[in-house]
């Protein structure tokens, strides 16, 4: 998978495009000049999302009603399509050589992982973080499950203004059960679901997780049922039916929901230890990167090719040995888009990649080496 070419209108700051390289490319700026605004566009045209806002509409150029970003994707041996992100207002269109698509038909035409300062909250952040990981790597081999995760999403914001509908009228426990019943009935189904998928897709991570990539320390994972210790996880169907009878009382003194995957976590562990509370930042962020690199070789293990990976600020988390080992492991492999505000990151690394240069949102490409890759 390839993106060939990027092209920007009034996303942010963004004008013009460019012509990726298929290896490793370098996107230069001073701070504010909008190179990390490129890296947005990739993920949104990948993810539909920005990562640095959930309202699309603040991406929009000021005085401007509508955003554009449109990209050049080849895939296999002479595949092409166009995508498109349209954004005007709160409404997102979306579309594949010029024919609108759902989310979830979109999400399959192109894929990226990111790592940035904020992806950093997997490691050390709350569980939500982490869910999120385990969610958005699951979409990226089986699109159809962002249908599921909405879905739960759905009946646990019913049950929750139910259970505060109830709780604010002083509801009987008897009521409330009777109340919530068909509502824990989808519940119970939606949540095996994403139980069976996360403990897989963490089962697929451990198949080839590089646990020692950058150091000496060993980092595992396991997935964390808020369930644990209290039945048979096998049969969760079965599980969550029992603690849902068990726990309405509790759930109405609470006013929301107490049972279900949005409890869950992941654990992170480096030598038997807990990352989240014992890692060093530094092993915090070799950690993420080798949870990262898994994530892209799951992907190439479903789809036999791999997504792009979208490093920011890639200097101002990892020291130049890290990086080299990370590049140097990522080469032929997967196309690399890394930014950064540092020359003297282009003059080490930048003799085999595709530089550009960002100013004012607009990108030019400088005089590149003979041996530069496109």
């Amino acid at each position: 998978m390839l993106l060939e070419s990027l092209e920007a209108e009034n996303f942010r700051n963004l004008h013009g495009n460019i012509h990726c390289g298929k290896n490793l490319n370098i996107i230069f700026g001073e701070n504010g000049q909008g190179k990390t605004n490129w890296l947005e566009a990739i993920y949104l045209l990948a993810t539909t999302k920005s990562f640095k806002t959930s309202r699309l509409q603040e991406a929009i150029k000021f005085n401007e009603q509508l955003a554009l970003v449109r990209g050049t994707v080849h895939q296999g041996e002479d595949i092409n399509r166009v995508l498109q992100v349209a954004i005007q207002g709160n409404t997102k269109i979306l579309s594949v050589n010029n024919k609108k698509e759902t989310v979830q038909r979109f999400l399959g035409q192109l894929h990226a992982v990111l790592f940035n300062s904020d992806e950093l909250e997997i490691v050390r952040g709350n569980p939500e973080a982490r869910r999120k990981f385990l969610d958005g790597g699951i979409v990226s081999i089986y699109p159809p499950f962002v249908q599921t995760l909405a879905d739960y999403n759905r009946v646990i914001r019913q049950k929750n203004s139910l259970l505060q509908t109830a709780q604010d009228n002083k509801f009987s426990v008897e009521k409330v059960s009777e109340l919530l019943e068909p509502w824990n009935e989808q519940l119970i189904l939606l949540a095996a679901r994403i139980h069976k998928a996360r403990v897989r897709f963490i089962e697929r991570l451990n198949e080839v997780l590089e646990k020692k990539l950058f150091g000496r320390e060993e980092v595992s994972i396991r997935y964390a049922s808020s369930f644990e210790g209290k039945g048979d996880l096998s049969d969760y169907a079965a599980l969550i039916a029992e603690r849902l009878k068990l726990r309405v009382q509790a759930e109405l003194a609470a006013g929301y929901s107490l049972i279900g995957t949005h409890r869950d976590d992941l654990d992170i562990l480096f030598d038997g230890h807990d990352l989240r509370k014992y890692g060093s930042s530094g092993q915090q962020r070799s950690a993420l990167l080798i949870l990262q690199l898994a994530n892209l070789s799951v992907y190439h293990s479903q789809h036999n090719e791999y997504p792009l990976f979208l490093l920011d600020d890639i200097d101002a988390e990892l020291d130049y040995g890290r990086i080299s080992q990370l590049l140097e492991f990522l080469h032929d492999k997967t196309q690399t888009f890394v930014t950064t505000s540092k020359e003297s990151f282009i003059e080490k690394f930048g003799q085999t990649a595709q530089v550009f240069i960002v100013s004012s949102g607009k990108v030019t490409a400088p005089e590149t080496d003979e041996n530069a890759e496109r």
